[in-house]
Parts: C-alpha cells; sequence; structure tokens
C-alpha cells in the first residue's frame, strides 16, 4: 500500500494548482493523473481567463461586481452567487499569480496584460495568451510542479504518470484513499491518503461531436457518484456555437471577440434576426448562439443543411497571425481553408459540463477529507451555461480554494486510517477487473460507446422534448445492460488501452443516465438546456438545482434551493 498525505486525482489546471497550494502549506501531495499533465484536456483551452482588470482600451472601469453580474445573468440565475462572487473576487489575484509564475500573456501597447470581448459580458475581460491561453496556463502551473518536485524532502510533490483511479474508498463517512491502476503494467495498487481532491475535468465524450479530448469520459465524475457522493445539475450541457464541420475541433470564442461574422449560406450576418442575438450579435452567450445558429440551418439557411460560416478576412492577416495563429493552423489543417481568404465552416458541438459532483464553495463533498474542483466539480458558479472565459478562472480559483482547505484537514489529521477498506476495495476492484478479462460475451466496447454517442447527439442536443429524452434513457438503460456482456479482444493485463476505456465506459454510461434523467424531469427551458415542449423558463417550479443519487435500479433525483445574493432573478436579456 503506498501512502501519501493527500493525493490530487487529475493534472489539469485544477488539479495542478490544488496540488501547489497543498504543498505550499506542507503537505506532502502526490498527483495520480490519466495522462502526463501537458496533455490533460486544459491545454485545449483557447481564447482567454477572466479578470475585471480593465485592461482594455475600452474595457472602462470594471470590478468584480460586473463580472459576478454577467456570470450570474449568464447562469440564467442558476447559479449559487456566492460561489459566483468568491470566484469574481479571487480573479485578478490569481491571474496576476499566474502572470508573475510567467504565464506568457499576450500584452497591451502599455505591456499590460492584453484583454478581449467574451460573450455575455459587459466588459472586455478575457485575459489570452494569442489563441493558446489553456496551453499557456497548463504548461506554466507544470513548470512549478517541475520545480516542486526537485525541492526538499519535506514539501515533496510526486507524479504518477499514466495512472487510472478506478475507485474511491471510503469508510465511515471520511474519504481514506483511492484504487488506482498502472496503466502500462496493469497492476492495481491501493492509495492511502489523509485527504483526497478529484480534478479529473468533465465528461463531454459521451457525446459524439464533441470538442473534448477522448480522455474526458466522465469516469472521474462517475467514481464519486458510485461511492455514494450525488452529482448536481448534470442536465446543463454547454454546446460550443463554433466547432469546425466534421471534425468539432474547437474554434475559440475568441475569433468572434477579436470582430469575427457569423454569416449563412446569403452572405448575411444572421443572428440580427432572432430577438435574443440581435443586440450583441456574435458575442451573446453561447446557449443563445448555439441554438440561433441550429435554427438558421433547420431553416435553409445553412450550407448542405449542416454548417454556416464564421467569416474573420475583414480582420486582416497581421491580426490572425497575432492574435489567432492556432486558430488559423487548425483551419488550414483539419479543414482545408486559410481563414485569411477564406471562411470557415462551423457547426455547433458538445464543450462543457455545467454539472459535476455536488460540493460548496470550499470545494467540500458530503465525505469528509474528500475534495473537488474544475470541471468535474459543480461549485455552481456556472448554473445553467457557463459564459467563455470563466472555465479556466474556475479551475485555478476553486483549485487554489480547494488545495487550501485539504491542507487544513490533512494537518489536523493524527494517523493513518483506512487500511483494511482500502485492502477491501483493491480486491474488490481486482475481481471486477478478471470479470471484464475473463468475459464470454458478445458485446465490443466500441459498439456500446458508438451507440451511446449516437443517442447523446440525437435525442439529448440544443433541443430536447419528452420524447426523444425518454427514448434516450431506454437506450441508456439498454446500454448499460449490454455492458454486462462485454467481451475484451486483448486480455493481457500490460498495456492493455481497450481494458482502460472499457472500464470508463462504465463510468460514461452511468453519467450519462443522469444527465437524460435530470433532463426529462426539468420541465422548463433555462441556459443550455431548451425544451421545446417547455420553452419558457419557470423560476416558480424550477429555480433550484438537480442533485442525482447513484441507485443499482436507476438514478435517484433530489433537489436544493439556488444561493440567491444580491442579484434578483430576472428575464435573461443581452
Amino acid at each position: 500500500m503506498i501512502y501519501h498525505d493527500a493525493i490530487v486525482v487529475g493534472g489539469g489546471l485544477a488539479g495542478l494548482r490544488a496540488a501547489i497550494e497543498l504543498n505550499r502549506n506542507n503537505v506532502k501531495v502526490a498527483i495520480i493523473s490519466r495522462v502526463h499533465p501537458t496533455r490533460s484536456h486544459s491545454v485545449a483551452a483557447q481564447g482567454g481567463i477572466n479578470a475585471p482588470l480593465g485592461n482594455h482600451p475600452r474595457g472602462g472601469t470594471d470590478n468584480w461586481e460586473k463580472h459576478a453580474l454577467d456570470t450570474v445573468k449568464g447562469s440564467d440565475y442558476l447559479a449559487d452567487q456566492d460561489a459566483v462572487i468568491r470566484m469574481t473576487k479571487d480573479a485578478a489575484r490569481r491571474v496576476v499569480e499566474m502572470e508573475l509564475w510567467g504565464c506568457p500573456f499576450s500584452r497591451t501597447t502599455e505591456g499590460k496584460i492584453a484583454q478581449r470581448p467574451f460573450g455575455g459580458a459587459g466588459f472586455p475581460r478575457a485575459c489570452y495568451a494569442a489563441d493558446k491561453t489553456g496551453h499557456a496556463l497548463l504548461h506554466t502551473l507544470y513548470q512549478q510542479t517541475v520545480k516542486l518536485k526537485h525541492a526538499s524532502e519535506r514539501n515533496e510533490m510526486v507524479v504518477y504518470e499514466e495512472w487510472m483511479v478506478t475507485d474511491l474508498v471510503v469508510e465511515d463517512g471520511a474519504c481514506v484513499g483511492v484504487i488506482a491502476m498502472d496503466m502500462v503494467t496493469g497492476r492495481l495498487e491501493a492509495f492511502q491518503a489523509g485527504v483526497v481532491i478529484f480534478a479529473t475535468g468533465g465528461a463531454g465524450r459521451i457525446y459524439g461531436n464533441s470538442t473534448n479530448a477522448l480522455i474526458n469520459t466522465g469516469m472521474g465524475i462517475a467514481i464519486p457518484y458510485w461511492a455514494g457522493i450525488p452529482l448536481k445539475d448534470m442536465e446543463f450541457i454547454q454546446f460550443h456555437p463554433t466547432t469546425i464541420l466534421g471534425k468539432n475541433i474547437l474554434i475559440t470564442e475568441g475569433c468572434r471577440g477579436e470582430g469575427g461574422y457569423l454569416l449563412n449560406n446569403k452572405g448575411e450576418r444572421f443572428l440580427a434576426n432572432y430577438d435574443d442575438s440581435k443586440k450583441d450579435m456574435e458575442i451573446a452567450p453561447r446557449d443563445i448562439l448555439a441554438r440561433n445558429i441550429a435554427r438558421e440551418i433547420m431553416a435553409g439557411g445553412g450550407f448542405d443543411n449542416t454548417y454556416v460560416h464564421l467569416d474573420l478576412r475583414h480582420l486582416g492577416e497581421k491580426k490572425i497571425v497575432e492574435r489567432l495563429p492556432g486558430i488559423r493552423a487548425i483551419c488550414i489543417e483539419f479543414a482545408g481553408v486559410d481563414p485569411i481568404t477564406t471562411p470557415i465552416p462551423i457547426q455547433p458541438g458538445q464543450h462543457y459540463t455545467m454539472g459535476g459532483i455536488d460540493c460548496n464553495t470550499e470545494g467540500e463533498t458530503t465525505v469528509k477529507g474528500f475534495y473537488v474542483a474544475g470541471e468535474a466539480a459543480c461549485v455552481s458558479v456556472h448554473g445553467a451555461n457557463r459564459l467563455g472565459g470563466n472555465s479556466l478562472l474556475d479551475t485555478i480559483v476553486f483549485g487554489a480554494i480547494a488545495g487550501g482547505n485539504a491542507a487544513k484537514y490533512a494537518q489536523g489529521l493524527t494517523g493513518k486510517k483506512g487500511g483494511g477498506a482500502l485492502n477491501d476495495a483493491a480486491k474488490r476492484a481486482e475481481q471486477r477487473i478478471d470479470s471484464l478479462l475473463k468475459s464470454e460475451g458478445s458485446e465490443t466496447p466500441a459498439d456500446v460507446k458508438t451507440a451511446l454517442n449516437k443517442i447523446m447527439d440525437s435525442n439529448v442536443g440544443i433541443f430536447r422534448d419528452a420524447s426523444k429524452l425518454k427514448d434516450a434513457l431506454n437506450a441508456v438503460k439498454a446500454l448499460q445492460e449490454k455492458y454486462t456482456h462485454i467481451k475484451l479482444n486483448y486480455t493481457g493485463k500490460r498495456v492493455n488501452l481497450s481494458l482502460g476505456w472499457t472500464l470508463e465506459l462504465k463510468g460514461s454510461l452511468d453519467v450519462a443516465e443522469a444527465v437524460v434523467a435530470g433532463a426529462i424531469a426539468r420541465e422548463e427551458s433555462r441556459g443550455s438546456h431548451f425544451r421545446t415542449d417547455f420553452p419558457k423558463r419557470n423560476d416558480t417550479n424550477w429555480l433550484k438545482h438537480t442533485l442525482a443519487h447513484f441507485n443499482t435500479g436507476g438514478v435517484k433525483l433530489g433537489y436544493k434551493p439556488v444561493n440567491i445574493g444580491p442579484f434578483e432573478p430576472k428575464e435573461r436579456k443581452y
């Protein structure tokens, strides 16, 4: 059995920031990551990280209150306002901290951190590093962890790369560690710890048309769910308005923040034809733009009834090369077009999981010693719709908060606990894996995964209704049954990637069930959740959070109130 004072599961922005905060507080910490940390999905974030710095020439006087109001309005008033206020108050400090650690932000002519407009914001507050902001932030934090790994033994930091966590172990209401598998050798290990933080990212790959990395299967959300910790607001799935046709690679909101246009097959800026986007046009909130692009295509305004154009040509070569070099390279490589001379074919695609593991503003869950941060968590700062630029901010703000609180918890512990529970959990995990390897079933993991993606894309997308959602739920349940008859082609343990993906597939199926069940129950339209049979927001009955509790017979739903602060719910206008 391996022991560490603290374990952080996930090597992306939230996980690394949490680990650094634990280390700052003299807690010996281990990071367990499914991939090398700089391959985490945080690296794919492009356009910016929000902070009310007021550095843009037309930014005016920005402050945390204005940032908070924009975030709450963007959330369609489902965000917990104490969480929003906590994040927006910390925003400037955390971004400047990243700057001081060496993050290569783009600069104004005065040398300040450059900022650009993003959707749903009254001020241009998205700080950026060209169109590779997540890449710059992630490498900056990884450099900090490399430095700490070589520090004194007192500040020990260990990174387990290409290890996959399979179980969260809880004894007497407290977390005592995790079970993880070395993806190279196939060896299972029990990791004992005084405190555990999950920062494992979202669940985008339950969909097929997604901007998410393949590793975003939802497994990191499912593991605490199986351990009895509820998931919150899982029905709220964000669809990004602009992804490359057919590939669904993200085309950053920064393109529109820099002045890009969305055009239909007549060359018109069609957003002017829709009441909820005609004011802010291309920088309206993402849920509104995704719906209106889909509406325009369905109305015959798309190309081949499939896509519209994002036009950057008028920005000029100099601005595109300077501020959007990554987007240009992606378009040339994956769409065969150069945005300097040719419009980009785009369509909406799944992008972000607003829901996640239920926690409070301290990153605490219902289990003592177990904390969460980042997209895997639902501190409920994004509510029903996340504003662009707030996800990167969420990771470093609440990563630091979870790390700091976990450190205090760890420092208050005496002795090692849970050895017996960990040994028992390791034996159960071994039996579960052996059962998979020895299965003589007839179902293949790839077929089950493909079927899940198709049903989620077609029935649980931008527009939803009761009939399609119920069909989706039945289909997911049928796939869960098929999973019990899965057979692997390769049954060795060493570098058995098929085994890893198959273990994660169980997590995808159970998380998908929670998404669909919550969507069926929520008979209203709010943020990213749009019901064609209930097209209006209903604050009387549905201004509340959905809680999904795992049950072998099917997900059990409950609810709890939204924390309303200084911003009273109003009709959402932009």
